[in-house]
Protein backbone atom coordinates (compact mmCIF):
# COMPACT_ATOMS: atom_id res chain seq x y z
CA UNK A 1 0.00 0.00 0.00
CA UNK A 2 1.48 3.38 -0.75
CA UNK A 3 1.96 6.23 1.09
CA UNK A 4 -0.70 8.21 -0.43
CA UNK A 5 -3.25 5.69 -0.01
CA UNK A 6 -2.20 5.04 3.80
CA UNK A 7 -3.05 8.71 4.31
CA UNK A 8 -6.34 8.99 2.55
CA UNK A 9 -7.59 6.12 5.06
CA UNK A 10 -6.78 8.28 8.19
CA UNK A 11 -9.53 10.74 10.01
CA UNK A 12 -8.75 14.46 10.66
CA UNK A 13 -7.83 13.89 14.15
CA UNK A 14 -5.32 11.62 13.02
CA UNK A 15 -3.93 13.69 10.08
CA UNK A 16 -4.07 16.63 12.92
CA UNK A 17 -2.23 14.65 15.45
CA UNK A 18 0.87 13.27 13.15
CA UNK A 19 0.96 17.29 11.48
CA UNK A 20 1.66 18.13 15.77
CA UNK A 21 3.67 14.89 16.40
CA UNK A 22 6.00 16.28 13.42
CA UNK A 23 6.03 19.62 14.65
CA UNK A 24 7.43 18.26 17.83
CA UNK A 25 9.56 16.03 16.49
CA UNK A 26 11.71 19.11 14.35
CA UNK A 27 11.65 20.75 17.87
CA UNK A 28 13.61 18.09 20.19
CA UNK A 29 15.81 17.00 16.91
CA UNK A 30 16.70 20.63 17.12
CA UNK A 31 17.34 21.09 20.20
CA UNK A 32 19.47 18.11 20.24
CA UNK A 33 21.30 19.12 17.03
CA UNK A 34 22.22 22.19 18.84
CA UNK A 35 23.58 20.62 22.05
CA UNK A 36 25.34 18.17 20.24
CA UNK A 37 27.10 20.89 17.99
CA UNK A 38 27.86 22.79 20.72
CA UNK A 39 29.44 19.97 22.57
CA UNK A 40 31.72 19.29 19.53
CA UNK A 41 32.60 22.79 19.53
CA UNK A 42 33.45 22.67 23.02
CA UNK A 43 31.05 25.33 24.14
CA UNK A 44 29.04 23.77 26.84
CA UNK A 45 32.22 23.80 29.96
CA UNK A 46 30.25 27.26 31.75
CA UNK A 47 26.26 26.27 30.93
CA UNK A 48 27.47 23.20 32.59
CA UNK A 49 29.21 24.52 35.54
CA UNK A 50 26.72 27.05 36.11
CA UNK A 51 23.63 24.70 36.34
CA UNK A 52 26.15 22.11 38.30
CA UNK A 53 27.15 24.72 40.87
CA UNK A 54 23.61 25.36 41.65
CA UNK A 55 22.06 22.19 41.73
CA UNK A 56 24.86 20.78 43.93
CA UNK A 57 24.48 23.50 46.24
CA UNK A 58 21.74 21.83 47.86
CA UNK A 59 23.50 18.75 48.57
CA UNK A 60 22.76 17.29 51.95
CA UNK A 61 22.03 13.79 53.67
CA UNK A 62 18.45 14.10 52.89
CA UNK A 63 19.03 15.13 49.65
CA UNK A 64 21.05 12.56 48.83
CA UNK A 65 18.71 9.98 49.99
CA UNK A 66 15.81 11.35 47.70
CA UNK A 67 17.55 11.56 44.83
CA UNK A 68 19.03 8.19 44.94
CA UNK A 69 15.67 6.65 45.27
CA UNK A 70 14.26 9.35 42.33
CA UNK A 71 17.23 7.99 40.16
CA UNK A 72 16.62 4.30 40.32
CA UNK A 73 13.29 5.37 39.16
CA UNK A 74 15.03 5.92 35.64
CA UNK A 75 17.75 2.94 36.29
CA UNK A 76 18.00 -0.20 34.43
CA UNK A 77 16.32 -2.70 36.59
CA UNK A 78 13.26 -0.16 37.57
CA UNK A 79 13.02 0.22 33.98
CA UNK A 80 13.08 -3.63 32.96
CA UNK A 81 10.57 -4.29 35.82
CA UNK A 82 8.10 -1.13 35.11
CA UNK A 83 8.03 -2.53 31.48
CA UNK A 84 7.33 -6.15 32.10
CA UNK A 85 4.45 -5.06 34.19
CA UNK A 86 3.25 -2.35 31.90
CA UNK A 87 3.36 -5.23 28.67
CA UNK A 88 1.56 -8.27 30.79
CA UNK A 89 -1.07 -5.83 31.51
CA UNK A 90 -1.42 -4.51 28.41
CA UNK A 91 -1.57 -8.60 26.74
CA UNK A 92 -3.85 -9.36 29.57
CA UNK A 93 -6.30 -6.12 28.15
CA UNK A 94 -5.75 -7.56 24.49
CA UNK A 95 -3.95 -4.65 23.75
CA UNK A 96 -1.46 -6.04 21.84
CA UNK A 97 -0.01 -3.59 19.40
CA UNK A 98 0.05 -1.26 22.21
CA UNK A 99 2.32 -3.56 24.61
CA UNK A 100 4.11 -4.05 21.12
CA UNK A 101 5.15 -0.45 20.42
CA UNK A 102 5.69 -0.52 24.37
CA UNK A 103 8.39 -3.03 23.84
CA UNK A 104 9.77 -1.57 20.48
CA UNK A 105 10.45 2.23 22.65
CA UNK A 106 11.76 1.77 25.39
CA UNK A 107 14.26 -1.32 23.41
CA UNK A 108 14.58 1.05 20.77
CA UNK A 109 15.39 4.06 22.80
CA UNK A 110 18.26 1.90 24.67
CA UNK A 111 19.81 0.76 21.65
CA UNK A 112 19.39 4.22 20.24
CA UNK A 113 21.28 5.99 23.46
CA UNK A 114 23.65 3.59 23.16
CA UNK A 115 24.77 4.61 19.83
CA UNK A 116 24.78 8.55 20.61
CA UNK A 117 27.16 7.58 23.73
CA UNK A 118 29.39 5.35 21.17
CA UNK A 119 29.46 8.61 18.59
CA UNK A 120 29.83 11.53 21.18
CA UNK A 121 32.52 9.83 23.49
CA UNK A 122 32.15 12.03 26.53
CA UNK A 123 33.79 11.49 29.80
CA UNK A 124 31.59 11.64 32.54
CA UNK A 125 31.96 14.93 34.94
CA UNK A 126 34.52 14.80 37.84
CA UNK A 127 33.51 17.30 39.63
CA UNK A 128 31.62 16.27 42.70
CA UNK A 129 30.32 12.69 41.86
CA UNK A 130 28.36 11.15 45.09
CA UNK A 131 28.12 7.77 43.48
CA UNK A 132 29.83 6.19 41.01
CA UNK A 133 29.07 5.42 37.04
CA UNK A 134 30.89 3.52 34.14
CA UNK A 135 30.41 4.39 30.34
CA UNK A 136 30.31 8.16 28.77
CA UNK A 137 28.25 10.37 29.51
CA UNK A 138 26.30 12.32 26.47
CA UNK A 139 23.37 12.00 26.18
CA UNK A 140 22.31 10.97 30.06
CA UNK A 141 20.57 7.18 29.53
CA UNK A 142 18.28 7.63 32.35
CA UNK A 143 16.88 10.90 31.03
CA UNK A 144 16.47 9.31 27.83
CA UNK A 145 14.85 6.22 28.50
CA UNK A 146 12.70 7.42 31.47
CA UNK A 147 11.41 10.25 28.85
CA UNK A 148 10.10 7.20 26.51
CA UNK A 149 9.12 4.99 29.36
CA UNK A 150 7.15 7.55 30.90
CA UNK A 151 5.83 9.43 28.29
CA UNK A 152 4.60 6.29 26.65
CA UNK A 153 2.74 5.18 30.15
CA UNK A 154 1.71 9.00 29.94
CA UNK A 155 -0.14 8.75 26.66
CA UNK A 156 -2.11 5.10 27.63
CA UNK A 157 -3.23 6.66 30.84
CA UNK A 158 -4.47 9.45 29.46
CA UNK A 159 -6.29 7.67 26.88
CA UNK A 160 -7.67 5.48 29.46
CA UNK A 161 -8.81 7.81 32.06
CA UNK A 162 -12.12 9.54 31.86
CA UNK A 163 -12.02 12.37 33.71
CA UNK A 164 -10.19 15.55 32.96
CA UNK A 165 -8.49 15.82 36.30
CA UNK A 166 -7.33 12.10 36.05
CA UNK A 167 -5.66 13.31 32.68
CA UNK A 168 -3.85 16.45 34.09
CA UNK A 169 -2.68 14.71 37.50
CA UNK A 170 -1.62 11.92 35.24
CA UNK A 171 0.76 14.33 32.70
CA UNK A 172 2.31 16.43 35.90
CA UNK A 173 3.16 13.42 38.06
CA UNK A 174 4.81 11.71 35.79
CA UNK A 175 6.44 15.19 33.71
CA UNK A 176 7.55 16.00 37.21
CA UNK A 177 8.92 12.59 37.99
CA UNK A 178 11.11 12.77 34.48
CA UNK A 179 12.59 15.97 35.60
CA UNK A 180 13.75 15.22 38.65
CA UNK A 181 15.09 11.88 37.23
CA UNK A 182 17.06 14.07 34.92
CA UNK A 183 17.99 16.49 37.82
CA UNK A 184 19.03 13.33 40.38
CA UNK A 185 22.02 12.88 37.42
CA UNK A 186 23.13 16.12 38.10
CA UNK A 187 23.12 16.03 41.54
CA UNK A 188 24.83 12.72 41.73
CA UNK A 189 27.37 14.01 39.48
CA UNK A 190 27.18 11.58 37.17
CA UNK A 191 26.30 13.66 34.43
CA UNK A 192 26.13 17.01 32.80
CA UNK A 193 22.90 19.52 32.45
CA UNK A 194 23.96 19.19 28.80
CA UNK A 195 23.49 15.58 29.04
CA UNK A 196 20.28 15.35 30.63
CA UNK A 197 19.19 17.75 28.02
CA UNK A 198 20.50 15.95 25.43
CA UNK A 199 18.62 12.78 26.53
CA UNK A 200 15.21 14.35 26.85
CA UNK A 201 15.48 15.47 23.71
CA UNK A 202 16.48 12.63 21.87
CA UNK A 203 14.51 10.37 23.95
CA UNK A 204 11.31 13.10 22.80
CA UNK A 205 11.89 12.93 19.34
CA UNK A 206 12.10 8.98 19.47
CA UNK A 207 8.71 8.64 21.91
CA UNK A 208 7.13 11.10 19.05
CA UNK A 209 7.73 8.55 16.63
CA UNK A 210 6.65 5.87 17.96
CA UNK A 211 3.35 7.27 18.82
CA UNK A 212 2.69 8.65 15.59
CA UNK A 213 2.78 5.10 13.83
CA UNK A 214 1.30 3.65 17.14
CA UNK A 215 -1.42 5.45 16.09
CA UNK A 216 -1.48 5.59 12.11
CA UNK A 217 -1.72 1.08 12.79
CA UNK A 218 -4.36 1.43 15.40
CA UNK A 219 -6.56 3.91 12.94
CA UNK A 220 -6.12 1.78 10.15
CA UNK A 221 -6.71 -1.59 11.88
CA UNK A 222 -9.97 0.38 13.10
CA UNK A 223 -11.07 1.45 10.52
CA UNK A 224 -10.51 -2.09 8.22
CA UNK A 225 -12.17 -3.61 10.72
CA UNK A 226 -15.57 -1.72 10.81
CA UNK A 227 -15.57 -1.52 6.90
CA UNK A 228 -15.26 -6.10 7.83
CA UNK A 229 -18.09 -6.07 9.65
CA UNK A 230 -19.96 -3.82 7.53
CA UNK A 231 -19.56 -6.12 4.68
CA UNK A 232 -20.85 -9.17 6.57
Amino acid sequence: MSEKMIFKELTSPTKRFIFYAISVFIAFFFIFWKFADELIEKELHKFDLTIIDWVQSFISVKHTKLMELITFLGSFKAVIWISILTIIIMILNKKRWEALFFLIAVLGCSFFNTILKWIFHRTRPTIHPIIQETGYSFPSGHSMVSFVMYGMLTYFLVLFFEKRSAKIITIIFFSVLVLFIGLSRIYLGVHYPSDVIAGFSAGGAWLVICLMFLKIILEIRSKRRKNNLEGT
